[in-house]
């Protein structure tokens, strides 16, 4: 990045902060600061290690040192300003969720737009609020657009903050699914034994409501709802492409699932020995479709620096969102997070390769040269490193 386009992008953030007014988290004199300046050459300088007491008012702070980036710790300390992890006496943390577009597979790196990517992250992220709101029944939730390829989740309820990293990582597994197969989520119950038998015989149900129980048995439905539509060759065929499944068991399954589909319905995945076989293996299928694929470091990590809500992220120019749960979603980030500070004026930005802008409702892409664009396609294209700054006329 040249020096010129470096100093715009600082002056221009300046102008922002002066023009709005960040929200502080919950104890945050209580929480780590840090930020990223608009620093000169390839690498980029952490500053942190800060309290609020360091910083002064915030407002005032990012106006003056307009940093590229902002954060703050999800944990709380008897002395945030420390200069190590081990002095700053650890009080607790919030439980601090990150999807990033970026590592979600269902994101086609090279194929899917910016956009495209965005709209798949949104959908993990209504599958990961699903774990929180209904599995785990956390309350004190915020959500967060990051202002670049994601979103955060911040978990603030009393009952997380003593967690340590292995509870945690507990809290990970669950939501990504890892580990999880079908004994894992069957209901066992003794239906009453039979004369000359000294046990009770076993019926084996999925839950129709609650948990990874009823995330796999609507994904069981869903296939038997397609299977009963099918004629029976092709249903047969469909069978057998799970293993172990040749065409006499394919065929009984079949039979199970149009005469007993009541039952299935109900939860009862006993209702034929094939039919259990075939629950079983559909169970990758249900992780594959409703994990939620956080990045675990971010959640794990008691100490973990997180964006500041308000601020401005610099690899984009987008706002750091905090989002209202019922507007989630509807919300559009590329034109919601685009500051009101960049909209009003066109500016000269020298493009270094044909570059593709979907922002403000317009999609457009800008061959290599010089152009005037809108400024806050101006300010993306220079923040994420795929423009200078051109001559004004």
């Amino acid at each position: 990045m040249e020096e010129r386009t470096r100093a715009y992008l600082r002056g221009r953030f300046r102008d922002h902060y002066r023009r709005t007014e960040p929200v502080l988290p919950p104890d945050a004199d209580a929480r780590e600061w840090g930020y990223i300046p608009w620093t000169s050459g390839p690498g980029t300088t952490m500053v942190r290690h800060r309290s609020t007491l360091d910083l002064g008012d915030l407002g005032a702070f990012l106006a003056r040192e307009r940093p590229r980036h902002v954060y703050f710790s999800a944990g709380r300390y008897d002395d945030p300003a420390a200069g190590s992890m081990s002095e700053k006496g650890w009080v607790g943390s919030d439980l601090v969720f990150d999807l990033d577009a970026d590592h979600l597979p269902a994101v086609e790196l090279g194929v899917d737009s910016y956009g495209e990517m965005l709209e798949k992250c949104k959908a993990a992220l209504l599958r990961l609020l699903d774990f929180l709101e209904n599995d785990f029944g956390f309350q004190d939730l915020t959500v967060v657009f990051s202002g670049g390829r994601g979103y955060h989740v911040h978990v603030r309820d009393s009952a997380v903050q003593a967690l340590e990293s292995d509870a945690r990582r507990e809290v990970v597994d669950y939501v990504r699914g890892i580990g999880l197969d079908l004994e894992g989520v069957i209901h066992e119950e003794a239906v009453g034994g039979t004369a000359g038998r000294t046990s009770p015989a076993r019926k084996r149900t999925l839950r129709t409501e609650g948990g990874w129980s009823a995330r796999a048995h609507r994904q069981l439905m869903s296939f038997v709802d397609d299977l009963v539509e099918m004629d029976d060759e092709a249903a047969v065929e469909r069978l057998r492409e799970f293993e172990g499944i040749g065409e006499g068991k394919a065929t009984a399954a079949l039979r199970a699932a149009r005469t007993n589909y009541d039952e299935i319905a109900t939860g009862n995945i006993d209702v034929h020995p094939a039919f259990y076989s075939l629950s079983r293996q559909l169970v990758p299928e249900v992780v594959a479709a409703d994990n939620a694929p956080i990045d675990e470091p971010v959640t794990t990590d008691t100490n973990r620096l997180i964006r500041l809500p308000g601020s401005l992220h610099g690899g984009s120019g987008l706002c750091v969102r905090r989002l209202d749960r019922e507007a989630i979603e509807a919300f559009d980030p590329l034109t919601e997070a685009v500051p009101d500070t960049f909209r009003n004026q066109e500016i000269s930005v020298e493009v270094e390769e044909e570059s593709q802008v979907e922002l403000g409702g317009d999609s457009f892409t800008l061959p290599a040269g010089t152009h005037r664009v809108r400024e806050y396609a101006g300010v993306f294209l220079m923040a994420r490193g795929r423009a200078e700054k051109g001559e004004e006329a």
